[in-house]
């Protein structure tokens, strides 16, 4: 196969959701030296953005999502301990997800981050029932651009609020843009207390995402 046969196999073999097949169109990648941003880029990050619109459209439901973006990261294991050039590959940027402390809800932070994916972002999901240091810990450890704090709860939702404020008083505001979602989380509170960005849904969320890192905002 020519490189680009292959980085055309490796967008199918994700769009079918076909985890073998997408393990050997990476290791066919490293064979033949088809570089680690062409592959993602042009390759699995392809597929798993048409079978976005998919999902968009009906044509595919979550658990395909789930299953193809836990064979891309595999994939791109594959190719980042084999290839060259990872190091230029910034995607649309990394995006820190979880839920705030004394929530442990997780169906939709789950969601959001799945389409994040699909966006390119590289998500680092932290999980349920996280404290503000635990938020403000991890972005320093995985130099996190956007930092989405979701509540479904309007007891928790104030988990949000204080997240910002330890952001400003550690006078690490600025380095992070703050997202914020959940059950009764709207526009207005995010306006109120500072947010950088608010979606009402996954898709949303992506795409005010991509406007924050002032990423072209494509078709999910």
């Amino acid at each position: 196969m020519t490189r680009d046969e292959i980085i055309k196999e490796l967008e199918e073999a994700i769009l079918e959701v076909d985890g073998e097949r997408v393990k050997n169109a990476a290791m066919k990648a490293v064979e033949v030296g088809v570089t680690f941003k062409d592959a993602v880029d042009n390759g699995l990050a392809v597929g798993l953005k048409k079978l976005g619109e998919k999902f968009e459209s009906g044509e595919a439901f979550l658990p395909h999502l789930v299953m193809a973006g836990d064979q891309m990261d595999e994939a791109v294991e594959i190719l980042k301990n084999n290839l060259p050039g990872d190091d230029d590959f910034k995607g649309s940027g990394t995006f820190l997800i979880g839920t705030v402390k004394g929530d442990i809800h997780d169906i939709g932070k789950n969601i959001v981050g799945v389409m994040l994916r699909v966006g390119g972002f590289k998500v680092i999901d932290i999980g349920v029932d996280v404290p503000n240091e635990d938020f403000l810990k991890a972005a320093k450890e995985h130099k996190a651009d956007i930092i989405g704090a979701s509540a479904l709860l309007s007891t928790t939702q104030y988990e949000q609020k204080r997240l910002i404020e330890l952001l400003e008083s550690e006078g690490v505001r600025s380095k992070y843009k703050v997202m914020v979602g959940g059950g009764q989380v709207t526009q207005d509170w995010a306006d109120k207390i500072g947010a950088d960005g608010y979606g009402k849904d996954a898709l949303e969320a992506v795409k005010v995402a991509m406007g924050l890192m002032g990423v072209e905002n494509k078709k999910i």
